[in-house]
């Protein structure tokens, strides 16, 4: 497994008591790295603005890229920039392209991208909800242009509703986009009535239903579309604020409810897609609870590995 991230993705401060602080991240890493000491870690490159123009519209990557932010600039009343927030967002989305290449390569199997800002809010045309570019989104769009691929999935845990990789990929056969989120709950998309192409899937979750409604859901709904699918990749939104301790949701899952997803969706892509899944770090906001998921996490990719 290979581990992409960069010092960059710390530098990215969208404010005092924001819940996206770089302090999520250095969680992640020090947990990680203490319960992986073998993990073969990355830097991730900037992404190239051809790459996030495969999703994103020019109006938004010149509003993240071009204007200079001195201080804080704030995009809405969630989202806002530092001076080194540009630079955190192309390392971001970087990071996830250069994980695909190296899987499709056969450097690896898996790949996780420890890196912020998050991405799955972002749509094609407005950053929101923390988010700034999708970086999953722009490594899915990479794995069909750059490798030919025709059937990569994005299969996201987080607690929020992906709305932007949605909004991105909801009329691209190509792509499939799964994903379990608690309703009702910020950005309120997200029903199971809105399959695309036929290639959305969504399970809705009521608040403090727990890890048997969570797996339910999988197990019976979103497994089960990913199996058809075929997927050829498979991109992982791995948000852990489900997690019970997370300030900003109500799920109660634990961390062996991610460990078991992660296992599931890596045996799947075994079957189908030669192992290849790239995970990419979206939400999660209690510190304590990031660092025993991610480290669960990784454990539930390598056991299927």
């Amino acid at each position: 497994m290979l581990l992409y991230t960069h010092p960059a993705c710390l530098a990215h401060d969208p404010g005092p008591g924001h819940p996206e602080s770089p302090a999520r991240l250095e969680a992640v890493l020090h947990a990680v790295r203490a319960a992986f000491p073998q993990l073969a870690w990355r830097e991730a490159p900037a992404a190239s603005r051809e790459a996030l123009l495969r999703v994103h519209g020019k109006a938004l990557v010149s509003s993240v890229l071009d204007i200079e932010t001195d201080g804080l600039r704030r995009l809405d009343d969630d989202t806002a920039m530092s001076p080194g927030s540009a630079e955190a967002a192309l390392r971001a989305a970087g990071a996830g392209i250069a994980a695909v290449d190296a899987l499709m390569a056969g450097e690896a199997r898996q790949a996780f991208c420890a890196v912020r800002p998050p991405g799955h809010h972002a749509t094609a045309g407005t950053a929101m909800g923390f988010c700034l570019f999708n970086s999953v989104a722009v490594a899915a769009a990479h794995a069909v242009h750059a490798h030919g691929l025709h059937r990569v999935a994005i299969a996201d845990f987080d607690v929020h509703h992906g709305n932007g990789s949605q909004d991105i990929f909801a009329g691209d056969p190509r792509v499939m986009y799964v994903s379990s989120h608690q309703a009702p709950l910020y950005p309120h998309t997200g029903l199971p009535s809105e399959r695309g192409v036929g290639n959305l899937a969504n399970a809705t979750l009521a608040p403090g239903s727990g890890g048997e409604a969570f797996r339910a859901a999988w197990r019976d709904t979103l497994l089960p579309e990913l199996e058809a699918f075929k997927p050829q990749l498979l991109l992982v939104s791995a948000g852990f604020d489900g997690h019970r301790l997370d300030p900003l949701a109500d799920l109660a899952l634990e961390p062996e409810d991610f460990r078991w997803i992660s296992h599931e969706l890596a045996a799947l892509a075994g079957r189908h897609g030669q192992g290849r899944v790239v995970s990419m770090l979206e939400g999660g906001y209690s510190l304590s609870a990031l660092r025993a998921c991610s480290v669960a996490h990784l454990h539930g990719l390598r056991d299927a590995a």
